[in-house]
């Protein structure tokens, strides 16, 4: 086996590029790209293959809105499921549609597809966009099929800082907070993409903010597969998953 990939434990999958937020802070720019999302049946079978060869012990959707192509989400947690991966996360914005029967029905088949865990992503970026009361009748929709439920909350410079964006996440927080559903330590804000363009004033560009997704490119412990299929320098639909890794080296 690959030293390089050896201890591999985790997957996850940006479903898309496509988002329903158009938010300031967001780490991928205006969204302004043709919108993509990961083929589903490829995705299928790289779950399949990597457990076969490693000790899989999480996997995790997210985007873009992974949840504007949910029939995706559901199969690959399936799969997940069936591959007896013990952690399946979902980060969602929570708004994907206005139509109180379609978030319902989605919200089951989250839960029949085996997801245990979802992070739903709500702050003052992305209510400046996103309406919250669908996010709200979402989030009662998990609290009734039982998936154990986070908010998710960004912070402009730290969770502690004193600034308008902060105060406002803080009372939409008390939202969700009132239907019984727990506050995540959230993640700070690193000034990149959208967020460099518009929140540059908060930060001291002498003081440089790592990104806390970074990993060591000698241990790599979870791989991220992007929408369009790009992986470590390589692409899934054109190499498989297994032979990659296999492939995979720091020093090329």
């Amino acid at each position: 086996m690959n030293k390089y990939t050896k201890n591999l434990n985790r997957i996850e999958f940006v479903v898309t590029n496509g988002c329903s937020g158009h938010c300031k802070h967001c780490s991928q720019g205006d969204h302004n790209d043709k919108i993509e999302h990961i083929d589903t049946d490829v995705a299928v079978r790289l779950i399949e293959d990597v457990c076969r060869n490693y000790s899989i012990s999480s996997l995790m959707t997210f985007g873009g809105e992974p949840l504007l192509y949910p029939e995706t989400v559901c199969k690959i947690h399936k799969t997940a499921y069936n591959c007896n991966i013990p952690t399946r996360e979902l980060i969602t914005n929570g708004y994907f549609s206005k139509a109180e029967s379609r978030i319902k029905e989605v919200a089951y088949e989250l839960k029949i597809s085996g997801v245990t865990k979802i992070l739903l992503s709500v702050d003052a970026f992305h209510q400046e966009t996103i309406p919250i009361e669908p996010v709200e009748y979402f989030a009662g929709c998990i609290i009734e099929n039982g998936i154990y439920t986070e908010v998710h909350p960004a912070w402009l410079v730290s969770k502690d800082a004193d600034n308008p964006y902060n105060v406002k996440t803080k009372e939409l927080l008390n939202i969700f907070e009132n239907m019984g559903i727990e506050v995540s330590s959230g993640n700070v804000i690193i000034p990149t993409g959208n967020a460099k363009k518009y929140f540059s004033e908060f930060y001291d560009d002498s003081n440089e903010i790592k990104s806390p997704y970074e990993q060591n490119p000698y241990d790599i412990t979870a791989i991220s597969i992007n929408h369009n299929g790009d992986i470590l320098d390589y692409n899934v639909y054109k190499n498989n998953i297994v032979d990659i890794l296999n492939s995979y080296s720091p020093n090329k």
